[in-house]
């Protein structure tokens, strides 16, 4: 409605002007005249409304002075200079609107898409995954109902998959536009859509508790905060008022002339001041969205954009949230199996990344869970229910069996794993071990976020002291806060917050309470939890942190363009006012001029709407496509590289003939697969990503990498050799096993320096986000 009367009035004054023309230029002069006053006229009546708004809000804005210089120019007959300020008011406004609708659109998409109903097993109450299936509303699913997801359809809520395989379009959310398969126990969020076959998820939670309704909510939020710039901006606006009151005062007292007061009156009308600034956060929101990235106002997004301080959660934020499970240590006279199974069925309905884990492993062994029921999740500590006749409690260690939990932390310490200790019935029955990697974009966005103004990096965990070590090692990070409650979590990020402007981003629900002790808390919404996402300012919708970089690139260039616009405007606009008051303008000219003043600076102000290159690195799509094939080799290519240490375990251990035809596995492996993939990441990769970065020195390091793993491969194919024809001798067996060993540590470091500085490119938003 809005939006309609603005276009009636845009319409009516440049009817009312170009109609006034046309008489005029026909020698109607008293029609031209007549025509202009009215057009005047209709301007004036809005404007009078939009005073008598501001005044009921307690403030008497710059719309006064628009109302001053179109009531002048009827009082002088300066009719055709009023019908000027009409058409400028009403295009002013115009332009506003469509910002601002520009804005809201790539965030209005997000909750018009929410899903509003689900389609349940009947008999759900037991968690049936059999029998009919019914269509209820979304609101009346509850965690644990078993759920159908058709081909096509929306997920409804964060679940996990009961089995098989899920392929997902998580392209409205993420920008990624590749469909991701998501396997059994794995996690599925709500507003994601089911591009594959038919499966089955288990609800972890409420509508209201999932994801993406915390994410609809901030949307909508987006609407109802105005940015610290924009607030500035009023406040100068409205100390302008009583100056342009003095000047047009002065002006008529020393020239005898009430024209010169209102050639300044017109002048003065700052639609820069009043439209720039909002247009350009507006647009810095939108351009945000397309990252795949939702601020709560653009309040948030300025803040993020002169932040100082980052606090990161560990798991699921610098790590990549997918940690794996690497053994199950029961404690005498229990089974692994037995352990991981009740595990896991409490786990189901756990948003926790280390519980998809577990559900995941549980899931590929094959094991039958039960159903828990009562269950309580206690951040930072755990989750504990009931499953069969058993109380299962899955978290930290309770010192029941201390000399075992010790050495079991011991154990996991020299390995870098995580240890998730289960009890049953009060008795400490086992502990999971699982490790996560560091996720490849991380230490290049650290990086980015240095540049684009963050001093201070700090890690926040609570995780034990030396797994935070060995992460904060890999990304430089200035400060490490381990083993830390959601309590002495908050404590931290209010002194970190107490220095400096702060970001906190976390995801679970034990980091809710920490974001919103910062200034701007940042939850990764893509397998983060509800809580973790409501309690945040802004929401990365995406599984990536490189978003966040993104963000701020846009936040500090909206704030720029915003300040930009508005300054050079008012200076324009102070220019010609002293022109004004010297006699020099009149007020038709000075109309026209104003005009033109606040066009360019609303139009440079929605700059903001357009991709820039920021601190990111622009990759062009052929290069990105033989990036995210060569990572894919990668995924092919790791698992079987676990072979190399494990034959050189074996090596002086196991009897020769029995290692000799792991030896000659492991030799094919490495001549058919990975020299293979070495060779072609030299000829076409390289030259690709050294156009990119800058020349061929920036892939010398690796090219040395290359050159060293052919030298091993070929003095491994030697010792098999010799082998084939005496045998595996005693004498050898040092040199082979540092061959092996000596391979297994070049190939991990090379894989992951390759992941961290050449793969992380791919996808990165430096260049049109549009993409995403």
């Amino acid at each position: 409605m809005r939006g309609r009367s603005i276009t009636v009035l845009l319409v009516l004054t440049v009817g009312a002007l170009l109609a006034g023309g046309a008489a005029h230029l026909l020698g109607a002069a008293t029609a031209a005249q007549a025509i202009w006053a009215g057009g005047t006229a209709v301007a004036l009546l809005p404007a009078i409304w939009w005073v008598v708004e501001t005044v009921r809000e307690g403030r008497l804005g710059v719309d006064a002075i628009a109302v001053l210089a179109l009531g002048g120019s009827l009082a002088v007959g300066e009719y055709f200079a009023g019908a000027v300020i009409g058409v400028m008011l009403a295009t002013g406004r115009a332009l506003d609107e469509y910002a601002l609708r520009r804005a809201r659109r790539d965030l209005t998409a997000l909750y018009e898409r929410a899903p509003r109903t689900a389609r349940r097993y009947r008999g759900g109450a037991d968690g049936a995954f059999s029998g009919p299936v019914e269509t209820v509303p979304v609101d009346r699913v509850r965690r644990g109902d078993p759920l159908l997801v058709p081909s096509g359809e929306i997920v409804p809520v964060d679940g996990v998959v009961r089995e098989g395989t899920a392929l997902l379009d998580e392209s409205a959310l993420s920008g990624e536009s590749v469909p991701v398969e998501r396997v059994a126990g794995e996690a599925v969020r709500s507003g994601v859509i089911n591009a594959g076959a038919p499966f089955d998820i288990v609800a972890t939670g409420t509508a209201e508790e999932s994801t993406y309704a915390a994410v609809v909510r901030l949307a909508e939020q987006t609407e109802t905060d105005s940015a610290p710039v924009v607030r500035i901006a009023d406040r100068y606006a409205a100390a302008f008022l009583p100056a342009t009151l003095l000047l047009a005062g002065a002006a008529w007292l020393l020239s005898g002339d009430p024209v010169r007061a209102v050639a300044v009156l017109v002048v003065a009308t700052p639609c820069p001041l009043l439209l720039a600034a909002p247009a350009a956060i507006a647009a810095g929101l939108s351009r945000a969205a397309r990252y795949g990235v939702v601020a709560k106002g653009g309040g948030a997004l300025e803040t993020l954009g002169h932040a100082r301080t980052l606090v990161l959660d560990k798991t699921g934020t610098l790590t990549s949230g997918r940690p794996q499970v690497v053994d199950v240590v029961p404690v005498p006279g229990r089974d692994p199996d037995e352990v991981l199974a009740l595990a896991a069925a409490v786990d189901q309905v756990s948003s926790h990344v280390l519980a998809h884990a577990i559900v995941h492993a549980a899931a590929e062994r094959g094991l039958t869970l039960g159903r828990p029921y009562g269950v309580h999740e206690e951040p930072g500590t755990g989750t504990e229910g009931m499953v069969g006749e058993h109380a299962v409690r899955v978290g930290k260690a309770r010192g029941v069996r201390e000399g075992w939990e010790r050495a079991q932390r011991a154990r996991a310490a020299l390995d870098g794993a995580m240890t998730v200790f289960v009890t049953v019935d009060g008795d400490t029955a086992g502990v999971i071990l699982l490790r996560d990697a560091v996720r490849a974009d991380a230490p290049r966005t650290l990086r980015r976020l240095r540049r684009a103004g963050i001093e201070r990096v700090v890690m926040l965990t609570g995780d034990r002291a030396d797994v935070a070590e060995s992460v904060a090692t890999v990304l430089n990070v200035d400060r490490v806060l381990a083993e830390r409650p959601p309590a002495a979590k908050v404590a931290a990020v209010r002194e970190e917050a107490a220095q400096a402007v702060t970001v906190m981003v976390g995801d679970g629900i034990n980091d809710a309470p920490a974001l919103a002790a910062a200034q701007v808390g940042v939850a990764m919404g893509a397998r983060g939890s509800a809580a973790a996402a409501g309690a945040a300012e802004v929401v990365l919708t995406g599984d990536r942190i490189d978003r966040l970089a993104d963000a701020m690139d846009v936040a500090r260039r909206s704030r720029r363009i915003a300040v930009q616009s508005a300054a050079a405007g008012m200076a324009l606009s102070i220019a010609a006012m002293a022109a004004a008051a010297a006699g020099l303008l009149p007020p038709a000219a000075g109309a026209l001029l104003q005009e033109a003043i606040d066009v360019a600076v609303i139009l440079n102000a929605l700059r903001a709407l357009h991709p820039a290159k920021g601190t990111g690195t622009k990759v062009d799509e052929p290069t990105e496509e033989m990036l995210r094939a060569f990572e894919h080799e990668h995924l092919t290519l790791r698992p079987p590289l676990e072979l190399l240490r494990e034959v050189a375990d074996r090596l002086g251990a196991d009897p020769p003939d029995a290692v000799l035809p792991q030896l000659r596995q492991v030799r094919r492996f490495l001549v058919d697969d990975l020299l293979p993939h070495e060779r072609a990441e030299e000829q076409r990769l390289y030259p690709a990503v050294g156009r990119l970065l800058g020349g061929a020195e920036v892939t010398a390091t690796m090219s040395r990498a290359h050159a060293e793993i052919e030298r091993l491969v070929g003095r491994l194919g030697r010792h098999l050799e010799a082998a084939e024809d005496t045998g595996l001798r005693p004498e050898r067996l040092d040199d082979l096993r540092a061959c092996l060993y000596g391979l297994h540590a070049v190939l991990l470091l090379h894989f992951a320096q390759e992941e961290e500085a050449y793969f992380s490119l791919a996808g990165q938003p430096g260049q049109d986000a549009s993409h995403a």
